[in-house]
């Protein structure tokens, strides 16, 4: 195996692209469209939304978590999801950084 060259990306870059890899899957993007308009939930209500299995949205929910993107508060025999804001603020002033009209129009 290969050394890994993220120590040579500073915190923040290395945060971001860790947090696009965990989006970077539909099923991921639909979890997160979901917690965006409920606010929180649980596992089997995303289960009843989308066509994927248990175990499935159960996988995908870890990573969105571990990346930081959602955060779960234990409420019984259930995890209760939610979006982590501070990470969604962090994603999105990088999106607007890189916005069009910051970007000269000259191209090679």
């Amino acid at each position: 195996m290969g050394i890994t060259k993220s120590t040579l990306f500073s915190e923040y870059q290395n945060q971001l692209a860790q947090i696009f890899k965990a989006m970077g899957h539909p099923a991921r993007i639909a979890i997160l469209e979901y917690l965006l308009k409920t606010k929180s939930c649980i596992c089997g209500d995303i289960v009843d939304k989308l066509p994927l299995a248990q175990p499935t949205i159960s996988q995908h929910l870890k990573e969105l978590k571990s990346a930081g993107i959602i955060q779960g508060t234990i409420e019984g025999t259930s995890v209760c999801y939610c979006i982590n804001m501070q990470h969604l603020e962090i994603v999105k002033a990088f999106i607007e950084g890189m916005s069009v009209s910051k970007i000269e129009n000259s191209c090679c």
